[in-house]
């Protein structure tokens, strides 16, 4: 316990450490049950001090400067659909020295192969019920038994790949067992960006210790699973429930890290037992998927009837051997927090050993005897629901001290638990120790518990040398989970020799592979091709409300002809001119970000910082903008935004279908757009000054100038901005560059013969190559433009249906 002597007997020049141990006495990560600094601390705390408080805040602001840069989030459920909130990042890491961490990974390793074990048995023989080293209860009644998935044999020959731990220290700075992470683990790839956002704040101090890399336990799992991949000749996908999901930024994270490709129920149909991806080239058969989605919701078929995100038909392909799940469907039965009751006596049944690594003393009270125990022990005990999901009488989901429970639902739950017992446990309560936390200059002590990975590999377990450690917002305990207001830190192991500097890229004589273009989920390119219009579409409606405020600043008189021509085309397209920032532009740019929020795996950190800031800035605007010459210079700012977005896209993304599908979505809309503003402003009806209002609509001012002797005119404009095809805002350049794209995808040409699409579009633009100027009337163009909707159309039937 920490104390005055404690203080003491830390090294003089610390002064953080001197400060922190005067406060109350609690378990410590920092310093041991001698009153020892425990390895590495004080090195990290000499470097702090050195530092200084204004300089260490400084760096602890560029940490978080990152993570907000790259986009990283969790969504906080308060709603229907919870908000998405910055990633709270506890700046100092926890140190734990490579002895103290072999006896982890030991513990670790030969608990999940016990974890693997009880699966099996679980889903196969049951001799464990018939031995009764298990209750029958305990897994009959339990929600997460999948009954369906009774003798059916994972196609990998193993139930458990991937798995995370909870662990705690207790008082005696021994390392307990809290809880299992089977159904589908989430933090590893967080894990990752707090190592990176740690090491950007303390790149001097990290180099100067010897810390374990976390790159090649993602290697070797990577690579284990795309040999599964191979022995089953298929593709690996990561499946996840979509992006309203707490942990999606992980999901898309963790599948462009390690290059699999993210998909949802819908992306999957099971053809013949054989689970296919559609794909935009056609259905494609997957053989691997790593599971991000409760396993309850993966077949609407077998399992869950009200699903919506699952695929049906996977039970019937997981019989069938063609499909390899990881975790397999059923293993979250594991996180029964009544089986740590078992727990000891299932290790010495099964491995003939006692568990390495020890668990919190548990009673289930579906046993008499257990239940009288904890009805006896009532306040001294954690009472919480036997189960992994929550009760069905009360909302207990995670555990409540006894004591600290109101007396009128203390009487309640005493009542329940003696009538439904199995529902319950009791356990120990455990006196977590504490991480030291940096707030406002100084250290302060909050609890922590340690979430350690371990994935299967060719040879066996892995354990990830770090992993990821949630500190508490307060010294209540209840409030580590991130739900709950509760930090994430990074963890150090450190050795006492210099470790191996590991990445993903290739070994050293490996011989470098050129992985082939994948293929790409029509859901995907469905998103993809719409977020290329709604940024054109934001763009076209930016110029046109820039153009029309200059004006109005200019004239001070919104009912010149001009003007009052102008707004009926708004109107005609839902923008309320009279609004500086209409609601339908910001609807666009929400929609824009909507569409590229489905597709995160696919979009740069850098593209998406873009779009995120032009949402921002557009809602920053919000009503502070006022007609005229405000809003005219808020829509140039929009408009530089919206450049730097579609140029960062343009010149990063690889040429791959991706790109393409993104291409076609911003050349159909701007062909739209040309076609319809162009009629619209040359028009029979058009009044003074449209001409040259179009041309800066159409950006084109100086084009026109260079590109014709004579002042701008009806037939002139309508060259440059329909006809010319060096032009690359005209209506023919579009048309040009999506005949190209549509005849490169696959199935554009087949068998010699073009697809329908890309006959439209070759007819489209071979009329417009022998058309003149004075046959674009503004039905001709309004009609063109609906032409090319309907391309939009053919596109979506051949890809995405």
């Amino acid at each position: 316990m920490r104390n005055q002597e404690t203080s003491a007997q830390a090294p003089g020049d610390l002064k953080l450490i001197e400060d922190y141990a005067l406060l109350p006495g609690v378990p410590d990560e920092m310093i041991d049950a001698d009153g020892n600094l425990r390895p590495g601390w004080a090195a990290l705390m000499t470097a702090f001090d050195t530092l200084g408080p204004e300089e260490l805040a400084a760096r602890f602001e560029r940490a978080d400067q990152y993570l907000r840069d790259a986009g990283v989030f969790y969504r906080k459920y308060d709603g229907a659909e919870g908000k998405e909130r910055a990633w709270p990042l506890a700046h100092i890491p926890l140190l734990l020295d490579e002895s103290e961490w072999l006896t982890i990974t030991e513990g670790l390793k030969q608990r999940a192969e016990l974890l693997e074990r009880i699966l099996a048995d679980i889903y196969g023989a049951n001799e464990l019920v018939a031995r009764g080293l298990l209750p029958p209860d305990l897994i009959a009644r339990n929600p997460e038994f999948m009954r369906p998935l009774v003798g059916i044999k994972p196609a990998s020959g193993h139930y458990l790949h991937f798995c995370a731990f909870e662990l705690g220290r207790g008082p005696d700075g021994a390392w307990w067992v809290l809880g299992d992470r089977t159904q589908t683990p989430s933090g590893a790839g967080f894990a990752l960006e707090n190592r990176v956002a740690t090491t950007r704040a303390l790149s001097d101090i990290y180099a100067g210790m010897n810390i374990h890399r976390l790159a090649g336990f993602f290697r070797d799992f990577r690579d284990a699973l795309l040999a599964q991949g191979k022995r089953l000749e298929g593709r690996v996908g990561i499946l996840t429930p979509g992006q309203h999901n707490e942990t999606y930024f992980e999901h898309a994270y963790i599948a462009r890290y390690l290059g699999f490709m993210l998909l949802e129920g819908e992306d999957l149909v099971v053809e013949n037992g054989q689970v296919m991806v559609r794909t935009v080239a056609g259905l494609k058969p997957i053989t691997v998927l790593w599971r991000r989605m409760d396993a309850s919701f993966i077949d609407p078929l077998e399992l869950r009837y009200d699903s919506r995100i699952g695929t049906p038909g996977m039970v019937e392909a997981l019989r069938n051997g063609s499909i390899s799940m990881i975790n397999a469907v059923g293993s979250g039965i594991l996180e029964t927090r009544a089986l740590s009751a078992f727990m000891p006596r299932l290790a010495s049944a099964i491995l003939g050993q006692d568990l390495l690594l020890p668990e919190i003393a548990t009673w289930w009270c579906g046993q008499d005897a257990e239940r009288q125990h904890v009805l006896d022990n009532f306040d001294a005990m954690m009472i919480g629901p036997a189960f992994s999901t929550s009760l069905p009488f009360d909302d207990l989901r995670g555990t409540a001290l006894g004591a600290g429970i109101p007396e009128h639902q203390k009487r309640t739950l005493k009542e329940r638990l003696a009538a439904s017992g199995a529902h319950y446990v009791g356990q120990e309560p455990v006196q977590l120790s504490t991480a030291p936390v940096y707030v406002e200059g100084k250290l302060v002590p909050r609890p922590i518990t340690l979430r350690v990975y371990a994935a299967r590999g060719e040879h066996g377990w892995t354990i990830m040398p770090g992993g990821f450690a949630r500190v508490g917002s307060s010294l209540d305990t209840t409030a580590i989970a991130m739900q709950r207001g509760g930090q994430a830190a990074d963890v150090w192991v450190i050795s006492s020799s210099p470790v191996e500097q590991i990445s993903l890229l290739p070994r050293e004589g490996e011989k470098l592979m050129r992985n082939p273009a994948g293929s790409l989920p029509s859901r995907a390119a469905d998103n993809l091709i719409w977020l290329g219009r709604y940024a054109e579409r934001c763009e076209a409606m930016v110029r046109i409300l820039r153009a029309y405020n200059a004006r109005l600043a200019e004239l001070s008189n919104p009912d010149i002809p001009l003007l009052k021509h102008t707004r009926a085309y708004l109107e005609a397209i839902d923008i309320d001119a009279a609004e500086a920032l209409p609601r339908g532009l910001l609807q666009a740019i929400d929609s824009a970000v909507l569409s590229a929020g489905q597709i995160r795996d696919r979009f740069s950190p850098d593209g998406w910082l873009a779009l995120n800031d032009l949402q921002k800035t557009a809602q920053r605007f919000g009503t502070r903008v006022q007609p005229g010459d405000d809003a005219t210079r808020a829509m140039t700012v929009l408009l530089r935004k919206l450049a730097g977005f579609s140029g960062l896209v343009h010149e990063n993304m690889y040429r791959f279908a991706g790109w393409r599908f993104l291409e076609l979505g911003r050349r159909l809309e701007r062909g739209i757009q040309i076609a319809r503003v162009s009629g619209w402003f040359t028009g029979k009806n058009a009044p003074d000054g449209a001409v040259e209002m179009l041309l800066e609509i159409g950006d084109s001012v100086m084009s026109h100038r260079r590109r014709y002797s004579v002042s701008a005119g009806t037939q002139s404009t309508l060259d440059l901005l329909v006809l010319d095809p060096l032009n690359p805002r005209s209506v023919i350049f579009q048309l040009a560059e999506l005949r190209v794209q549509l005849e490169t995808l696959p199935g554009g040409i087949d068998d010699g013969q073009l697809s329908p699409a890309a006959k439209l579009a070759l007819q489209l633009h071979t009329d417009l190559v022998i058309a003149e100027p004075s046959s674009m009337s503004q039905d001709a163009l309004e009609k063109l433009a609906g032409n090319i909707g309907m391309l939009s159309n053919l596109i979506a039937t051949a890809y995405f249906t």
